[in-house]
């Protein structure tokens, strides 16, 4: 699996990154495709082709100490220009 960080950046507007998991590490499951950018489709605009990833954390990287079973994992679908590369 290929180890990838959420972009910690806060554009203004509709994003599809979740705040809570900016900044954090986790590794890409899966590739799911390509599809129109979400951000500029939900203004109306042409969403260019993005790659879309299923990427898995654990519950000690979102939430640290605080975690009650850190072990468990959290899957979420991020689009490629949201992640970068370790």
């Amino acid at each position: 699996m290929t180890s990838v960080r959420v972009k910690t950046i806060c554009p203004p507007g509709h994003v599809r990154a979740p705040y809570y998991l900016r900044g954090k590490t986790g590794e890409i499951e899966r590739a799911l495709g390509s599809f129109g950018n979400p951000e500029l489709l939900a203004y109306g605009l042409e969403g260019e082709e993005k790659e879309l990833y299923r990427v898995r954390f654990t519950m000690h990287e979102i939430w640290g100490d605080s975690a009650e079973r850190p072990e468990d994992t959290l899957d979420a679908e991020l689009y490629d220009h949201w992640l970068e590369r370790l």
